[in-house]
């Protein structure tokens, strides 16, 4: 599936109420999905970790479409390397 045909699935799936929610209570379940993702990753659980990883992605693109952008858009920022070094792999020193 396509990054743009993902973010349409989720839009007609779940926009309209979470549009009533609104952006900033959607945005409080999204940071939720983002600690039980950290859970499954602290516990090792692979079975967890598939789950939450989808969570996360989903509610990440029901932000983006509640603030009207487009996910297919956003990625161009990585397309050409590290945004910073432009290196393939990442040349940036850690910091």
């Amino acid at each position: 599936m396509e990054i743009d045909q993902f973010q349409k699935l989720i839009e007609e799936t779940y926009l309209k109420k979470d549009a009533q929610r609104g952006l900033s209570k959607t945005f409080m379940w999204f940071t939720e999905e983002v600690g039980e993702l950290s859970r499954a990753l602290r516990e090792n659980n692979k079975e967890e970790m598939k789950k939450e990883f989808a969570d996360v992605l989903a509610w990440l693109f029901t932000l983006a479409s509640l603030s009207g952008v487009k996910m297919e858009e956003t990625i161009v920022k990585y397309t050409a390397g590290c945004p910073v070094c432009k290196g393939i792999p990442c040349i940036c020193e850690e910091i």
